[in-house]
């Protein structure tokens, strides 16, 4: 009776710390100021923003780039059309 009596206690501390060890939490708990729908509304916004003002900037910056003379685009010497090589 002794053994089982044992057993059984090891058996039910087994399972007690089994529970406490997977019941535990898992992480740092999470602020609810950063849950939720309205959070995550603002931190669109704000990304929204921020690649409004990268989009102007470039504009910006591309706007004042000099043109490139229109004469020196294409290609010097006109080529003939492409044909087919080695074919039967």
């Amino acid at each position: 009776m002794k053994v089982r009596t044992q057993s059984a206690t090891a058996i039910v501390a087994g399972v007690t710390m089994g529970m406490l060890v997977a019941c535990g939490v898992v992480g740092a708990p999470v602020p609810p100021e950063s849950v939720g729908v309205n959070p995550t509304i603002e931190r669109q916004k704000k990304l929204e923003a921020l690649e409004e003002k990268q989009h102007e900037a470039a504009a910006e910056a591309e706007s004042t780039e000099p043109q490139p003379d229109l004469m020196l685009q294409g290609q010097d010497v006109n080529l003939p059309p492409l044909q087919p090589v080695g074919t039967r």
